[in-house]
């Protein structure tokens, strides 16, 4: 990606290279081992949720072939026990809104795959089924309503603002954690009515949260994971009991604290629903926001399209989040035996819906690969998930994407990234850790 010039450029930044860590699994590759194609194993021996194949990009092979020959997958060895993959668009959308046949209850494993902590589980109401999942759904579904994305609009718009406007140009910076990371964590902050300084825990406890096994993020492993998530809970057990002794406003934890259904929350249903609403709220968002950056390198074309009109930003907004597809999965437990293409799944088996690769379907997408701004179904990617449990801040997701490019096709000419990312060695967050860039100035 970088040319010559660009390398001169970028010796002032120092790549943060990641620790070596052991396979957590017998069948998964050693760190820094050739990836072999896809097109070289047996499909039986296919296994998505490899770290290294996520810190490498390694995926993308596997997915086209898991469409082509095998749309409903098993894999009988790994680290998260056997799971199903369904790779195919229509079929992730089918399962994505049965709920009474496919359940994300905590009680039956949840959204991500292999079983939960011992003595630490975590319900939430993305992990529910009906009825309580509708009822906290609906008690937080306020904070990012229409009426609040009214009063976030300006407040969105100045943060950005101001922080483009203290950006370095012409000189080589970290787009992850100066712009996606500061921006995504100052929303969360504002959405929690979070102390404004104490921020950057926030970002802290969504990084450890999906990263339990990974070294550069939680080195003490599972006890160190405990310590931190119990951080979290006293943090926000705290404010959750302010927020009681004081009138109801529209801030995520006062809503909380005065539902009808959730004021008398344990506080491990309570862990549970601020970590759901922070990864959420923070993972997705940031990574969407470096994707973009990242894309319009790859697809220059694009960009050159999308400096031209900018009325064309959400529509670029959009495919961004397709594109990019900041959660790479989700999980169902099968409540029944259910057929699908000559296969049982049966009851209690684990199915990873994977979004990366529906959003990437050559049946349902025209040139899937390539960001596409103008893309005569732009809109309709699985990256919010479908039925009851279609993401409930996508519109403030959105609002602050578009936002954030509006701005910055006003300030840069360009947005160069100068070498390849740092990605996230997780098969749950499709995200980035570090990624160059240089910024050039519209010319006056």
């Amino acid at each position: 990606m970088a040319d010559t010039a660009h390398e001169i450029e970028i010796d002032a930044l120092e790549r943060p290279e990641p620790t070596p860590r052991a396979p957590l699994f017998h069948t998964q590759l050693e760190f820094g081992a050739p990836i072999p194609p896809a097109s070289e194993i047996r499909l039986e021996d296919i296994d998505l949720v490899d770290p290294e194949l996520w810190r490498r990009m390694g995926y993308w092979d596997r997915f086209a072939r898991m469409r082509k020959e095998a749309p409903l997958h098993w894999c009988e060895d790994s680290f998260v026990g056997g799971y199903w993959s369904v790779t195919r668009y229509e079929d992730i959308m089918k399962i994505d809104i049965d709920h009474t046949r496919f359940s994300s209850s905590w009680e039956h494993g949840g959204i991500t795959l292999g079983d939960p902590i011992e003595d630490f589980e975590m319900p939430m109401f993305i992990a529910m089924d009906e009825p309580r999942h509708g009822v906290q759904r609906k008690t937080v579904q306020p904070a990012v309503g229409p009426p609040n994305l009214k009063v976030f609009g300006p407040i969105i718009r100045k943060r950005t603002q101001d922080l483009l406007d203290s950006l370095p140009v012409n000189t080589p910076f970290d787009w992850v954690d100066t712009v996606s990371i500061e921006l995504t964590t100052m929303m969360l902050a504002t959405l929690f009515d979070f102390p404004f300084e104490d921020r950057r825990k926030l970002t802290r406890w969504s990084d450890v949260v999906t990263n339990m096994n990974n070294p550069d993020i939680c080195p003490g492993g599972e006890e160190q994971w405990r310590q931190e998530m119990l951080e979290c809970l006293t943090v926000f057990m705290q404010i959750f009991q302010d927020r009681k002794a004081n009138p109801k406003s529209n801030d995520l934890m006062s809503l909380l604290a005065h539902g009808e259904k959730t004021k008398d929350m344990v506080p491990m249903e309570l862990l549970g629903n601020v970590i759901l609403l922070i990864v959420g709220g923070n993972d997705t968002t940031r990574n969407s926001m470096t994707g973009g950056v990242y894309a319009l390198n790859k697809f220059r074309d694009q960009f050159d399209i999308l400096k031209a009109d900018h009325s064309l930003v959400p529509a670029f907004v959009s495919e961004t989040i397709r594109w990019q597809t900041p959660l790479a999965f989700m999980r169902r437990t099968a409540l029944e035996d259910v057929e699908m293409h000559g296969q049982t799944i049966k009851k209690g088996d684990q199915i990873a819906m994977w979004y990366a690769s529906g959003n990437r379907d050559e049946t349902r997408f025209e040139r899937p690969d390539d960001l596409w701004i103008e893309r005569p179904n732009v809109r309709q990617h699985l990256s919010f998930g479908f039925g009851i449990h279609r993401c409930v801040g996508n519109r403030l997701a959105e609002l602050q994407l578009q936002i954030l490019w509006e701005e910055i096709l006003k300030r840069f000419s360009d947005i160069e990234v100068l070498a390849e990312p740092n990605l996230t060695p997780n098969a749950f967050v499709k995200g980035y850790t570090w990624m160059p860039v240089i910024l050039r100035p519209i010319e006056a």
